[in-house]
């Protein structure tokens, strides 16, 4: 069964980011072997920190859950049209020590989203490129998009149907489609 890890770039308890991972690994149960790998513990990447017998376990942590999966969700908030500074933390704490890359070779998709109509264009675009840079393997098509996304949740913060389809069609099959979803259009 394939291996997904699915890292959330907020860091706030119940974050929209939150909410899609949740409504993922019940979307891929019995599908895939799904899990969230954490970001949070993760100190600003510092190399003097990195040393050999004196790296934080954190750091041991992450590496090894992002080593343990064939393919990475990467559910990326916007903030002021960039990714989340913890998910760069992040990426580059897996970027580290040179020559052990963990995200090398792995192949990603990226789920961008926003409270605004842009659909996290600005976010999903610096992930992509420093995943790209670190050797990744994107997964070009789907791009997704999710615009307004306080509206794309029911009261239990299950994905409205509409959502429900768009993400299913898109993390499920073989293949994927680019698409942006937003409470006023959907096709």
């Amino acid at each position: 069964m394939t291996k997904i890890g699915i890292i959330i770039s907020s860091l706030r308890e119940n974050s929209n980011s939150q909410k899609i991972a949740n409504n993922l690994l019940t979307l891929l149960e019995g599908k895939a072997d799904a899990k969230v790998i954490d970001i949070k513990a993760l100190p600003l990447y510092n190399q003097d920190l990195d040393k050999e017998g004196e790296t934080p376990e954190s750091y041991t942590t992450f590496r090894n859950e992002v080593k343990s999966v064939n393919k990475l969700i990467v559910i990326s908030a916007e903030y002021n049209r960039a990714m989340t500074g913890a998910l760069k933390n992040a990426l580059d704490v897996g970027s580290r020590p040179y020559g052990k890359n963990v995200f090398s070779g792995k192949k990603f998709m990226v789920i961008g989203h926003t409270p605004g109509a842009l659909g996290a264009f600005g976010a999903v675009s610096d992930t992509r490129k420093v995943l790209n840079f670190l050797n990744g393997i994107p997964m070009n098509q789907p791009e997704v998009y999710l615009s307004a996304i306080h509206t794309l949740f029911d009261e239990k913060s299950v994905f409205v149907p509409a959502t429900l389809q768009f993400i299913s069609d898109v993390s499920l099959p073989p293949y994927f489609c680019i698409r942006v979803v937003n409470p006023y259009h959907y096709t």
